[in-house]
């Protein structure tokens, strides 16, 4: 147990942990201190000297991001002299910054705007020349700078130097000639790039690819896990709330770190980051098709849903549940293969269910987030179907003619199939039944297909690597007519006269927590916005 101290701020006495820094014990008395240098999860400097306040028997302002707190410590933060302190540092920064909000990406979210609105000068006693420095340089794929608006607060270069270790970020020249710039030959392309715009706390480092695309008091946020790889960064989902198709915008701007320090502390890498956006792909399905005359028709989900189940139900009465086969996908939700785990697998009788696949060739382990298993819930595939079975055998068995029936959730086999291949085993299964979200090879191989919702669209939990259970929420409905995995499983039951089952993802959750040993100690509720860990998660969690 860390122990703890006494002290008192603005009046508010709290108990903190010994060590911890002033700035962040205020925060547990609801008092937020000014900053720009400081970041909780970068080395401290106190360089900026926004966040001053008075300590009591101190001769003058300490910086309350440097200075532990200790037994007895009376901190005073709105003082006269800790209030002028951060209004001549507002007044100093702003000596040289162009007056350009209006226009610049980071209005509504600048730290300096918002500091200045509660603290700033506004009779300016500046009236010389600002000196002019580089604009819209691009630094590399991801991130564009702007030198007129730094201020200098440094937490660039110590994310690149202490995080992501490749340190092509340096203060450049000194004194008022001082700026923020790649060094020579260098660019900022490492797998983390994009935190740096997450951390500029003005308008200098933006990102490329949201840059002039919204203003962000239109967006909204939306809690969720990036489905990226099995580490399941935690992540805000950030969409337009005025989305309007006829102008072709996209409905999701970005994806942005959700601190949870036991997965992904602050940050995400740069793959997750922009994989947001398939979520608006072209090659996105939106509505059922049915094989017809040689080619995919579109048909409405009475249709396909009555094609699918009277062609599963011919198979099941014709050679049992031994010529029926489904391929889960490490990809779904624990709730949705629960489901599946119970109309296919204890309603239906099936016991060819296969979910493994190999890895992409390109696949790596950083040693940092990214992790080589690029699926987010391959742990909670196992824990729910434990054994689950190798796709490849699956597709072997397709090939010698004793799968009938095969039902594909999301898979794409022709990335690791030879494609002729593929396609003469699956020509010798009566029904092939494709679930998912994207357009595919596989997809038009399949003889229904059951356009579905993706991670942004839904809510559910994943298990990640570590054994961390974790919740995501929907940020926009699915599009056209699209629907979650539950809700597809719930009506193919219902077609198939095999439910009903419930059919939510809070309520499924209750029914796994129930029935399967992992998850017994969990409940939807208790796993709130940063996750709780399996029964038979280990000790050593933390990032």
């Amino acid at each position: 147990m860390r122990e703890s101290v006494s002290l008192t701020i603005d009046g508010q006495e709290i108990r903190a942990p010994k060590g911890m820094a002033v700035l962040e014990a205020a925060k547990i008395a609801g008092i937020r201190i000014p900053h720009y240098c400081y970041h909780a999860g970068l080395e401290v400097v106190g360089s900026c000297r926004m966040c001053l306040v008075e300590i009591e028997k101190s001769p003058k302002l300490q910086p309350s991001c440097a200075t532990p707190v200790a037994e007895g410590m009376v901190v005073r933060t709105t003082t006269p002299q800790a209030i002028e302190n951060r209004r001549s540092v507002l007044e100093f920064l702003l000596a040289n910054h162009p007056m350009d909000c209006p226009v610049c990406d980071q209005a509504g979210e600048c730290e300096l705007q918002n500091y200045y609105m509660a603290h700033g000068r506004f009779d300016a006693r500046h009236d010389e020349d600002k000196t002019k420095r580089k604009k819209a340089v691009v630094l590399g794929p991801h991130i564009m700078l702007d030198q007129e608006r730094c201020i200098l607060c440094t937490r660039c270069v110590r994310f690149t130097r202490d995080i992501a270790r490749t340190a092509e970020l340096g203060v450049i020249s000194r004194g008022h000639r001082s700026v923020i710039d790649v060094f020579p030959g260098r660019e900022l392309n490492n797998a983390y790039s994009g935190n740096v715009a997450d951390l500029c706390p003005v308008g200098a480092l933006t990102d490329r690819d949201f840059r002039f695309q919204c203003r962000v008091w239109f967006l909204g946020s939306a809690p969720s896990i990036c489905p990226g790889c099995s580490r399941g960064c935690n992540i805000e989902i950030h969409y337009n709330r005025r989305f309007n198709p006829r102008y072709h915008d996209r409905r999701v701007h970005r994806l942005k770190p959700r601190w949870n320090p036991e997965v992904n502390g602050f940050w995400i890498c740069d793959e997750g980051r922009y994989a947001y956006r398939a979520i608006d792909a072209p090659d996105r399905l939106k509505v059922p098709a049915l094989r017809r005359e040689g080619g995919l028709r579109r048909a409405s989900w009475p249709e396909a849903l009555g094609e699918a189940a009277g062609a599963l139900q011919g198979v099941l009465e014709a050679f049992g549940p031994g010529g029926a086969a489904v391929m889960v996908s490490p990809q779904m939700s624990d709730e949705e293969l629960f489901l599946a785990r119970r109309l296919f697998g204890e309603r239906l009788g099936i016991e060819r269910i296969a979910g493994r696949a190999p890895a992409p060739a390109s696949a790596f382990d950083d040693g940092l987030l990214v992790r080589a298993d690029k699926n987010p819930n391959t742990r909670g595939m196992n824990i729910v179907f434990p054994g689950v079975g190798d796709c490849r055998d699956l597709i072997e068995a397709c090939a010698g003619g004793s799968v009938r029936y095969l039902h594909i959730f999301g898979h794409d086999l022709a990335r690791w199939n030879d494609p002729g291949r593929l396609a003469e085993a699956l020509r010798q299964v009566e029904c092939v039944v494709f679930e998912g979200a994207w357009d595919s090879p596989t997809a038009r191989l399949a003889d229904v297909v059951l356009p579905a919702a993706v991670y942004a669209e839904k809510d559910g939990t994943f298990v990640n690597f570590q054994g961390r259970v974790q919740r995501f929420e929907p940020a926009v409905p699915p599009p056209g007519e699209a629907l979650t995995d539950l809700d597809i499983l719930a009506r193919l039951a219902s077609a198939l006269e095999a439910g009903p089952f419930e059919s939510t993802a809070s309520g499924l959750f209750g029914e796994l927590a129930r029935r399967v040993p992992e998850f017994s100690s969990l409940t939807w509720q208790a796993l709130g916005p940063m996750g709780r860990w399996l029964a038979d998660a280990g000790n050593d969690h933390a990032v």
